[in-house]
């Protein structure tokens, strides 16, 4: 414990009992700590995990700060309050990580109770995991040596002990045969350790393999983890330009200087490449950390992370709240990706809040990214993070050509979506046995259907959205709520049979169309909702990266820092898609994702291509693409944005009111309206029916608070929603400082 926490609590804990009272932090949406007795003889910390009472459930808590007492303040009777249950045997949450989830539940407006759970959703491994019943061999002889009790002895080695499994494997006999040497009195019983989640990696396993632009960036950043202190750098380099082998070497010397480190990825349940690249360099893989991990697996992880056995973790988004015992560096791959965005329950950007913890922590921060966020930009060119270029590609390769197929000049045959351009091009690619890839950022067949009779067009029971053809499982299915039904044959309108017509294309559709074309050809579609789930994808991408498929059609999967060494030809189905619709950040994302996905080709030095269908080449988004000229398309966009006074040169926050009944959510949201203080440089937009207004069968409606930079945006929400009208009946209140959804 630090000499600020026993000042803190010497006096809690030094006194008789009868003044033993702590402050425990609940995972409920309560807006502050509850007041517990200490039991004689429990010894407790600010951060302990403990287990106490609520009502007739027992919930896990920590031991908050003590908040600081009025002299009108009556002491708390410990005589009327409940006491604490049980501690657990775990580290307790350290001191910066206590204030790290109080600047997240101040900047978020949410109950800290609510975001310390994140830190503490492993329950079962707040104990420390039993040890593991062996045998060891104490020497001499069986009675009778048999050919299975022979295998057993010629497997052991001198004094080390093996479980009664694997010995029973390791000598290919039966248990009984291992059990029946332990009844001969020629095994003792030891009790081992359990294993590590993962191995230790070895910042020195091999020599780092970079040169010329890539070893002064990474000694830029070995320098920042070796100077003690709070620091933030931006790697923009090409895709292709060695970013990860760069920020490596950080990493390598945050782990000889013993501290842990964190990697963010915004897929991490599909970037086994990563992982693989990581062991390669440090002879062991990280740990894991993503929704997809086991229960059992998750319960080793957490506990390896508080006690410091694990050394790196990489991870989704939700591993930025992991209890690190000594965390070093954060690293924040793609750091421009939406899926850093947390929009469930606690809403929160990941990317920031990891700039946050690190500056608590006093630790450096790397962001990492082909094409960074605007937000990045503006704070790379005011010095606020130390920007390294990295502007060409690893080893000289060259970035691939690109070039826009005007759809007006040259439009796709009657049925289909691919230009004659776009064909030709795939044809000499898979002449010369290189591998074509075809992005469509929308999932299924078709994203509508209808029928030519009578008009009818199948849509969500649940939401205002369409329902999705998806061909290959034969359902059409709601990509908001989940909703699906098997497709139907027959319009449930007018009763026509055979004509229901899919409007649009999807990736499934896109893929038929290169089957009539190219029927020879090993075609591999990419999407999130084929069957098979994360374990399919990973073979899928492996198959891909050894030249296992000719063609690849995918959404956005396919363009996240993805190694394909045969790729020399990626073409963009539709590439004004992301521009049609009223998110002031639609140009910039879409940029992005255009060039992550184009910088999937020639990335080992192959010549290479890029073709963008758009109707729209004269675009700002399509020239920028076009020419290569990120720095004025960054130009324009932050230009633009500080006319508007839009973030990162405004604040924005979002109230989203929802309930059963359009009427109870209007009348709501109108009466927060009405609540909104007089501050200038403030102003509230709405409210108005979301563009999603019916969602798992709630009806949405949408206020927008729009403030200067300097503006207290959060005291103006609290006094907003502490005067407004108090949620009754099915009537929510979701608040997103920051929102990256405008839906």
């Amino acid at each position: 414990m630090t000499q600020d926490s026993h000042s803190l609590f010497g006096a809690l804990f030094d006194t008789p009992a009868s003044k033993r009272v702590v402050p425990v932090l609940v995972p409920l949406p309560v807006p502050e700590a509850y007041s517990y007795a200490v039991p004689e003889g429990m010894a407790v910390e600010a951060g302990s995990v403990v287990q106490v009472p609520i009502g007739p459930r027992q919930h896990i808590g920590v031991v908050w700060d003590e908040p600081e007492v009025r002299d009108n303040q009556k002491a708390l009777d410990p005589k009327k309050l409940r006491a604490i249950d049980q501690v657990f045997d775990c580290p307790p949450l350290t001191k910066d990580m206590r204030e790290f989830i109080e600047w997240v539940s101040a900047y978020t407006l949410s109950p800290p109770g609510l975001v310390a759970r994140m830190a503490i959703r492993a329950p079962a491994a707040l104990e420390p995991e039993p040890m593991i019943e062996a045998l060891r061999f104490t020497g001499g002889e069986p009675d009778r040596v048999t050919p299975a009790r022979q295998r057993v002895l010629q497997t052991l080695e001198d004094d080390i002990p093996w479980t009664r499994s694997g010995l029973a494997h390791a000598a290919g006999v039966s248990l009984s045969v291992v059990d029946g040497l332990v009844k001969q009195g020629l095994f003792e019983t030891v009790f081992l350790p359990p294993p590590p989640v993962v191995a230790v990696p070895d910042p020195d396993y091999v020599a780092p393999r970079i040169d010329g632009p890539q070893k002064q960036a990474a000694s830029e950043l070995v320098e920042a983890v070796q100077t003690a202190g709070f620091s933030a750098s931006l790697i923009d380099g090409v895709t292709g330009s060695g970013k990860t082998e760069v920020y490596f070497e950080a990493i390598a010397e945050a782990l000889r200087l013993g501290k842990q480190v964190l990697i963010l990825l915004p897929e991490i349940a599909l970037t086994s490449s990563f992982l693989e690249r990581f062991q390669d360099r440090f002879g062991a893989k990280p740990a894991e950390w993503h929704s997809d991990l086991a229960p059992r697996m998750r319960e080793k992880v957490w506990r390896g992370v508080v006690t410091g056995e694990v050394r790196v973790v990489a991870g989704a988004r939700s591993a930025l709240f992991l209890p690190f015992e000594e965390l070093g560096l954060i690293v924040v791959d793609e750091e421009h990706d939406p899926a850093y965005k947390q929009e469930d329950r606690i809403f929160y950007n990941a990317r920031d809040m990891a700039v946050v913890r690190a500056r608590i922590g006093k630790f450096p921060i790397v962001l990492v990214s082909a094409t960074p966020s605007v937000e990045s930009q503006v704070n790379g060119q005011s010095g606020r993070y130390h920007v390294v270029h990295l502007p060409t590609r690893f080893g000289d390769a060259a970035m691939p050509d690109l070039h826009l197929v005007d759809m007006r000049r040259h439009p796709p045959a009657k049925g289909g979506f691919l230009s004659p351009v776009m064909l030709r091009a795939i044809g000499k690619t898979i002449e010369k046995k290189e591998q074509a890839l075809l992005f469509l950022n929308r999932r299924g067949y078709a994203p509508l259907t209808l029928c030519r009779v009578c008009g009818h067009r199948f849509q969500c029971p649940q939401c205002s959205s369409w329902l999705v053809e998806h061909r290959f499982r034969n359902q059409i299915q709601c990509h908001q709520c989940g909703y699906s039904e098997k497709t139907p044959e027959a319009c449930p309108e007018c009763g026509t049979f055979d004509h229901l017509v899919a409007c649009g294309p999807g990736v499934e559709r896109i893929a038929e169309e290169v089957e009539r074309h190219f029927p020879d050809a090993r075609t591999i579609v990419m999407s999130s909702d084929l069957l098979g789930g994360v374990k399919r994808m990973r073979l899928e991408l492996e198959a891909i990266a050894k030249g296992e498929a000719d063609i690849v059609i995918g959404t956005q999967l396919v363009a996240k820092g993805h190694n394909f060494p045969l790729m020399t030809l990626v073409g963009i189905v539709d590439a004004d898609l992301g521009l049609a619709n009223g998110d002031p950040r639609a140009a910039e994302r879409t940029f992005q994702l255009l060039s992550q996905v184009t910088g999937r080709a020639g990335r080992t030095g192959l010549k290479s291509y890029g073709l963008l269908q758009t109707y729209q080449p004269q675009h700002p988004v399509m020239q920028a693409i076009a020419s290569g000229d990120a720095s004025a398309f960054y130009e324009r966009e932050i230009g633009e944005r500080e006319k508007a006074l839009l973030p990162p040169f405004g604040r924005l926050a979002s109230i989203i009111v929802s309930a059963d009944t359009r009427l109870d959510a209007e009348t709501h949201a109108r009466g927060l309206r009405n609540a909104a203080p007089k501050m200038s440089g403030v102003t509230v937009l709405g409210p108005a029916e979301a563009p999603l207004a019916i969602v798992r069968g709630r009806h949405r409606f949408r206020l927008l608070v729009h403030g200067r930079r300097n503006s207290d945006m959060q005291g103006f929400l609290r006094a907003m929603l502490s005067s407004g009208p108090k949620a009754r009946g099915s009537v929510q209140v979701q608040l997103d400082v920051d929102p990256q959804s405008f839906l």
